[in-house]
C-alpha cells in the first residue's frame, strides 16, 4: 500500500456478502468525492453542510452501512465503514466527521426496544438520528417512562437528523444521580440553538439542543451500563455479530476514524503541492530535493499508516469474537482503546509535521493543509479521544488492577 494515502481493502465480514455494502458503496461515495471537496469551502463558512450534500450521501446507502437489514440496512463489518469515512474526510474533515456521526447512531438504535426502533425507521429506513450523550439532562420517573429537561451542547449534524440521542441522570430526592441513561426524542419535542461558531470542524453544525419537561417513554430509554454490559433489549430481534460489539470499540472509532482520514487527506495535499514547488529565498531550489522535506513526509506517512492498521487491526478481531459469539477478551478491548487515542493522536501529530514544513502557503483560508489542521486539532478534543483516560485504563488493565469505566 502507498504510505499514508490507499489502505488495503478488506475481505467482507458476514454482514456483507450479497449485499452492496462493500464495494458499491464505497465507489459511489468516491464518485461524490469531487463535489464535496469543492463545497467544504462553502460548508466551513456557512458552518453546516448543504442539504445536496446530505441528500447524496443518502442516497450511496452509507449512513446504513450499521443500520439492521430488517430495516433496510446492511449490517456491515464496521472496518468498511470507517475506510469509507477515513475517505470522505480527506477531502472534507466536517463532511467525514457528520457521515460517520449520524453513521454511527443506527447501530446503537438498533439495541434499544423494538418498538422504539419501529417509530424510528417504520416508514423511513432514511431518517437521520443525531446526539448529544453527555449526561446534561435531568430525569424524573412518571408513569410509563420520564420527565426529561435540558440543554446539550455539541450535537454534530443535529439539522439534518429526525431524532436525537441524548444523555440524562436519574436524580433521587437528595440529589443524588442514581442512574446515567441515554434516550431517544423526536424532533418535535427539541429546539435546536445556532451556536456553532468555532475554530475547527465549522462545517458540522454541532448545535446545542433543548428540551423542556418532554416526556420520553420507558421503550425508547437505555441504561448506559447494560449497553457497557453488552446488552440491549433491541438484540432479541437484531441477533446479528455487530450488535454484540462494544459501544466504546464502535463510537469511539468512529470519532478517530475521521481525524485519520484527514491526515491522509492533508497528506495528499502537501505531497501534490510540494513535489514541485521552488524555493524562492534561501538560495532557491526544488522543495522536495530538501532533505527536511523528505523526512517530513515519512515521519508523516508512518504516523497514518500505522493509526489505519492498529485500529483496523482491533476493530476487525472484536467483529470475529463477536461473529463467533465469543466473549470479547477484556484486554483486547483495553487495546482497542488505547490504539484508538493512540491514532488521533498519530493522525495530529502527522499533521502538524506537515503543516509546520509547507511554510506560509498553507496558512491561506480554505487550503485543505490549513483546513485539515484546525479541522484535526477540534476533533481531537472529543472526549472519546481522552488519551490519559484510555492510556490510564490500558495500564491498570495490564498491572492487574480494577477498571471502572464504561467507556471501554
Amino acid at each position: 500500500m502507498r504510505a499514508g494515502t490507499t489502505h488495503r481493502r478488506e475481505r467482507h465480514g458476514p454482514g456483507e456478502r450479497g449485499s452492496p455494502v462493500g464495494d458499491e458503496i464505497l465507489e459511489a461515495v468516491r464518485a461524490l468525492l469531487p463535489r464535496i471537496g469543492e463545497r467544504a469551502g462553502a460548508a466551513d463558512v456557512n458552518r453546516r453542510l448543504s442539504e445536496e450534500t446530505i441528500g447524496e450521501l443518502i442516497r450511496t446507502g452509507v449512513f446504513r452501512m450499521l443500520q439492521p437489514s430488517r430495516y433496510g440496512g446492511f449490517e456491515s463489518n464496521p472496518v468498511r465503514f470507517f475506510e469509507v469515512v477515513r475517505e470522505i474526510s480527506a477531502v472534507c474533515g466536517s463532511t467525514g466527521w457528520v457521515v460517520s456521526v449520524l453513521g454511527v447512531h443506527p447501530w446503537q438504535l438498533a439495541l434499544f426496544a423494538e418498538a422504539a426502533q419501529d417509530e424510528v425507521w417504520g416508514k423511513d429506513p432514511d431518517v437521520l438520528v443525531c446526539s448529544s450523550y453527555a449526561p446534561m439532562g435531568r430525569l424524573t420517573p412518571v408513569e410509563g417512562g420520564y420527565e426529561l429537561s435540558g440543554r446539550w451542547r455539541f450535537s454534530s449534524g443535529c439539522d439534518h437528523a429526525s431524532w436525537a440521542l441524548v444523555g440524562g441522570l436519574v436524580v433521587e430526592k437528595q440529589g443524588r444521580p442514581v442512574d446515567f441513561m441515554t434516550l431517544l426524542v423526536p424532533r418535535a419535542d427539541y429546539t435546536i440553538d445556532d451556536v456553532w461558531d468555532v475554530i475547527g470542524l465549522r462545517g458540522t453544525a454541532s448545535n446545542d439542543i433543548i428540551m423542556k419537561r418532554v416526556f420520553v417513554p420507558e421503550h425508547r430509554t437505555m441504561r448506559n451500563y447494560e449497553q457497557a454490559q453488552l446488552r440491549g433489549p433491541g438484540q432479541k430481534v437484531n441477533t446479528g455479530p455487530l450488535y454484540r460489539m462494544p459501544f466504546a470499540t464502535v463510537f469511539t472509532n468512529a470519532i478517530t476514524a475521521p481525524v485519520v482520514g484527514m491526515a491522509a487527506g492533508c497528506y495528499r495535499a502537501y505531497v501534490t503541492a510540494m513535489r514541485d514547488r521552488v524555493r524562492l529565498s534561501l538560495g532557491g531550489g526544488r522543495f522536495a530535493e530538501e532533505q527536511f522535506a523528505q523526512v517530513a513526509v515519512a515521519r508523516a506517512a508512518s504516523e497514518i499508516d500505522a493509526a489505519v492498521l492498529q485500529t483496523d487491526h482491533n476493530v476487525r478481531e472484536v467483529y470475529e469474537y463477536a461473529v463467533r459469539g465469543e466473549r470479547i477478551p477484556m484486554r483486547l478491548r483495553l487495546r482497542v482503546r488505547r490504539d484508538q487515542v493512540r491514532a488521533t493522536e498519530r493522525a495530529v501529530e502527522a499533521i502538524d509535521g506537515l503543516f509546520k514544513t509547507a511554510g506560509g502557503n498553507s496558512l491561506g483560508r480554505g487550503n485543505l493543509i490549513e483546513r485539515a489542521w484546525r479541522d484535526a486539532h477540534a476533533g481531537s478534543v472529543h472526549v472519546a479521544n481522552d488519551a490519559a483516560r484510555a492510556l490510564e485504563m490500558y495500564g491498570k488493565g495490564e498491572f492487574g488492577l480494577t477498571i471502572e469505566d464504561s467507556l471501554v
